[in-house]
């Protein structure tokens, strides 16, 4: 579905998605905790709720529990909704061959209702190495396959290390990329995965500007930050960032989330929420006006980019 309709950030309209012909609106809903974490009808009220108030692309994966089975009986009673899913390995199976990547697709297909998918991205590919994954039987021949078919438009990889995802950017075969936890108010790491994207058009969808809920607290301790532990590095910088936020009046989630959408290399950032009231906390942050003075503050609370050095290769 291409219609995508206005993002519900207000002033910034759907934008294009590199070069596939896709549009997506600046904020995409991320549905692994629907699919996981709350019970059916939970998940169709926060659903409709977001499409109502314009979040209509959906981000989803074949592994995300009963997500797209949600997401399809949903798509029933809704117009207009895009839905990006990913290709996985059969839950708790290592069998990430060409043949899964078939399968993967037609099951999500089934679950979601649809006849074609407009985008599916390689998940996590860091579950194989590179060589295994380019493979002529591998899950990536697979899918550029299915999009010879028809059966996907787009082609896209969606994973963690930054090293990994820049080498699957180099083979000219991906049109898009999710980065998630790698391009937050603490951690720029995705930067030169960023910079590859813009010089070839490949659009780029940033996951998880929280940090996994560090950067959505106002105050209160500082104890993880990308679902690890914080080191005393991360819990320094997150508490420079609380002062930037007080002094500037606004909350930090507002400003997490600002800071991924307004960044022009990024076309979407996929927000992941398991209620109503957490969908309609992010809208809110993301319409809080935040002063331009406050950007360079934020940039100099930033660790020193060494302390990231690790993440470009995990």
């Amino acid at each position: 579905m291409s219609g995508a309709p206005t993002s519900p950030v207000p002033g910034i309209t759907d934008r294009a998605l590199g070069t596939t012909g896709l549009r997506v609106p600046a904020l995409v809903l991320g549905t692994a905790g629907l699919g996981r974490k709350v019970d059916e009808p939970t998940a169709a009220e926060v659903l409709r709720a977001a499409a109502a108030a314009g979040w209509r692309t959906w981000d989803t994966s074949n592994e995300y529990g009963d997500a797209e089975a949600r997401i399809g009986s949903a798509l029933g009673g809704l117009a207009d909704v895009q839905v990006l899913t990913k290709a996985d390995p059969l839950p708790g199976s290592a069998d990430f061959s060409g043949d899964r990547v078939r399968a993967s697709v037609a099951e999500s297909l089934e679950r979601l209702r649809l006849d074609r998918l407009p985008l599916v991205h390689l998940h996590d590919p860091e579950r194989i190495s590179f060589d295994d994954a380019m493979a002529p039987d591998g899950p990536v021949r697979a899918l550029l396959d299915l999009r010879d078919a028809g059966t996907i438009e787009h082609l896209g990889v969606a994973g963690g290390p930054i090293g990994l995802l820049r080498r699957y950017v180099r083979t000219g075969e991906f049109e898009a990329v999710v980065t998630h936890n790698r391009l937050t108010l603490l951690d720029r790491s995705a930067e030169t995965l960023l910079e590859d994207c813009a010089e070839r058009g490949i659009g780029v969808l940033n996951a998880a500007p929280f940090g996994g809920g560090a950067l959505a607290d106002d105050d209160g301790p500082v104890r993880s930050y990308h679902y690890r532990d914080a080191d005393a590095a991360q819990r320094d910088a997150v508490l420079r960032i609380r002062e930037i936020a007080r002094a500037a009046g606004v909350p930090v989630g507002a400003l997490a989330v600002r800071a991924s959408v307004r960044d022009p290399r990024v076309a979407a950032t996929i927000v992941g929420v398991s209620s109503t009231a957490q969908l309609a906390q992010v809208t809110a942050w993301a319409a809080t006006p935040v002063p331009d003075d406050v950007w360079p503050d934020l940039d100099a609370a930033l660790p020193d980019p060494a302390h990231w050095a690790g993440e470009l290769g995990r």
